[in-house]
C-alpha cells in the first residue's frame, strides 16, 4: 500500500471533520476482501479437488473419503492454502471439505466478517456427514470457535494463527488506517451493526469451549500476536497448545509439527472401528 501515508493523513483530517463518513468508508474497506489468485504450489490440490456447491451457493472443494474434516481459510485466503494438511489428512483416511468463505473464491457475497464465516460453517455442517473435526486458520479459526457457540458440533476443533477476540483486530485496523479516536469508535459501531453481534461478545473468554481442541501459533506471527494463542489455551480447558518459534502467520500451515499435532488429536478422538461396527 504505497499511498498509505496519504490515506492515513486524509483519514486523520476527515476523521475529525466527518468521523461517521470516514468510519463507514473504512468499514466497507475492512469487510471487502480481495480475491487473490492461488500460488503455483497450490495448483495440484486445486485441480485434484472436487468442486461442490452447498446451500445458498456456498462453494467448496472436496478430497478423499472417510470421517469428514471441514476446513475454513482466513481473510483473503483460499482452501488450497491448506495443501500440506489436506494431503496428510487424505493419506490418513479422512475426507476433507474446504470452504470458500463468503465473498471469497466462488462463494457468493461482496463482504465478509467472522459472523458470516461462522454461519457458513453451520450451513456446510448441515449438509455434510457428522464432522470429525473442524479446522480454521486466522479469521477462519476465530469463526470455528464462534460457530461452536452457535451450534456447530465436531469431535475436535483446531485453531491456527487465530485471534482470541475480534475487538483487537478492529482497533489495530483503525489505528493502522490513521483514524482519530472518535472515528475509531464509529468504525467499531459500524462493524458491529453489519455483523449483528457486539464486538465485545466475539471473545473466546466469553465462550463455553467444551470440544477437545488444538491451538497452534508461531512466535514470529506479525499479524496476530502469540499472546492470543495463550489466551485461547487458557480459556479452552480441553485444548492442547502448539507454540512454534517460527512459522509466521501462514508458513506454519505446511510445518510438519503442525500436521503431526493435528493428526494426533484427530486420532485421539476417532471412534474405534469396533464401536462403529457395533452401532451400524
Amino acid at each position: 500500500m504505497n499511498n498509505l501515508p496519504l490515506i492515513r493523513g486524509v483519514n486523520a483530517v476527515l476523521g475529525r471533520l466527518a468521523p461517521q463518513t470516514v468510519a463507514r468508508r473504512m468499514r466497507r474497506q475492512f469487510m471487502t476482501p480481495r480475491n487473490l489468485p492461488p500460488r503455483d504450489w497450490e495448483m495440484p490440490l486445486l485441480t485434484s479437488g472436487e468442486r461442490i456447491t452447498l446451500r445458498f451457493g456456498l462453494s467448496a472443494l472436496r478430497w478423499g473419503s472417510g470421517p469428514t474434516v471441514l476446513l475454513m481459510h482466513g481473510w483473503e485466503g483460499r482452501p488450497t492454502q491448506f495443501a500440506s494438511l489436506i494431503e496428510a489428512l487424505v493419506a490418513e483416511g479422512y475426507g476433507v471439505v474446504a470452504l470458500d468463505g463468503p465473498a471469497h473464491g466462488r462463494s457468493p457475497g461482496h463482504e465478509a466478517n467472522v459472523v458470516l464465516f461462522a454461519r457458513a460453517l453451520l450451513e456446510a455442517a448441515g449438509e455434510l456427514p457428522p464432522l470429525h473435526a473442524v479446522i480454521g486458520h486466522s479469521l477462519g479459526g476465530a469463526s470455528v470457535l464462534l460457530a461452536s457457540q452457535m451450534g456447530l458440533r465436531a469431535r475436535a476443533l483446531v485453531s491456527i494463527s487465530a485471534p482470541s477476540r475480534i475487538l483487537g483486530p478492529l482497533r489495530s485496523f483503525a489505528s493502522f488506517m490513521g483514524l482519530p479516536p472518535k472515528a475509531r469508535a464509529y468504525f467499531v459501531s459500524e462493524v458491529e451493526s453489519h455483523a449483528g453481534i457486539p464486538a465485545a461478545h466475539l471473545d473466546a473468554r466469553r465462550y463455553q469451549l467444551d470440544i477437545p481442541g488444538l491451538v497452534v501459533h508461531a512466535e514470529d506471527d506479525l499479524e496476530v500476536p502469540i499472546s492470543e494463542a495463550r489466551t485461547l489455551h487458557d480459556v479452552w480447558f480441553d485444548s492442547q497448545l502448539l507454540h512454534l518459534e517460527r512459522g509466521g502467520h501462514r508458513r506454519l500451515l505446511a510445518d510438519a509439527r503442525v500436521l503431526d499435532a493435528v493428526l494426533r488429536l484427530l486420532a485421539q478422538v476417532r471412534e474405534p472401528a469396533s464401536t462403529v461396527q457395533a452401532s451400524a
